[in-house]
């Protein structure tokens, strides 16, 4: 399944620079508003649409919120078309209202060099790690129902409702897919990038909504891959902001991108 597909989005135009999106259940929060990895991944599938070369870098600003039940469009504007290298921008609004902006550079991948200077975390593969789950309750159909995520590193999320507060460290892990496979694109990293505020939830101890501002998404490659292993890093959290990264790994060991994103943070229960 390409992200395509899977976001359900379809161009207007045939220059590729004018982009429609039906905000529905599955692809949004349980805050009843579209994912922002689903915003990220949507910008992608435009600009790499209208430029016809693949995502090396792109950053997302979430500015407001796109309903369930909302029509979201996307025009492109294809800022600076290099030999190698096209720089990108996004808009998308729901009405007149603009919910995100989303910049990248585009570009062929080419050249012999290829260092990693990284490694995966030691972990146990998916089969052996249980199932993530969500702390949310009901909310009828969202993002986590259509991405099945286990947990590698860390605390469940039944644990720190019920048992002891203890707050954890600051790196955590968890194994994500999409059931039926998505391919091995950047939209489909960026959709995986935007666990990164889950991790939170592991530093404090308890379940934490978090609300992105931003999503940056850096390609290292676009590696086959069932299974997309986000080893998430909180780097800090004060005054209800938190700021943290992840690297996403194949289920091999390659390292296919890296992800960040700062966000505004509170309990579940505030």
């Amino acid at each position: 399944m390409h992200a395509r597909d899977f976001l359900g989005m379809s161009p207007i135009d045939d220059q590729k620079l004018h982009w429609e999106l039906d905000v529905v259940p599955g692809l949004t929060t349980p805050g009843d508003f579209l994912f922002g990895g689903c915003g990220l991944a949507a910008g992608i599938v435009a600009m790499e649409g209208a430029a016809g070369r693949p995502t090396i870098w792109a950053t997302a600003q979430y500015l407001s919120f796109a309903p369930t039940g909302s029509h979201l469009e996307l025009d492109v504007v294809l800022a600076a078309v290099g030999r190698r290298t096209t720089q990108a921008r996004v808009v998308g609004r729901v009405g007149d209202s603009e919910i995100l902006t989303v910049n990248a550079a585009l570009g062929e991948h080419s050249g012999d060099l290829h260092q990693v200077s990284v490694r995966p975390p030691d972990v146990d593969g998916p089969e052996n790690c249980p199932e993530r789950g969500v702390p949310f309750g009901s909310y009828g159909e969202t993002i986590f129902d259509k991405v099945e995520t286990r947990l590698a590193k860390g605390r469940s999320f039944e644990e720190m409702m019920t048992g002891e507060l203890l707050h954890g460290p600051a790196n955590s892990a968890l194994w994500a897919r999409v059931p039926g496979h998505l391919d091995p694109e950047a939209a489909a990293l960026a959709v995986f990038g935007d666990f990164v505020a889950g991790g939170v939830s592991q530093v404090v101890g308890r379940p934490t909504h978090g609300s992105s501002l931003d999503n940056t998404l850096r390609v290292v490659e676009l590696s086959p891959t069932e299974w997309v292993l986000c080893d998430i890093y909180i780097a800090g959290l004060a005054g209800g902001y938190a700021q943290g990264h992840s690297y996403l790994w194949s289920d091999n060991g390659r390292l296919l991108a890296t992800a960040s994103q700062s966000m505004s943070v509170r309990m579940i229960n505030e």
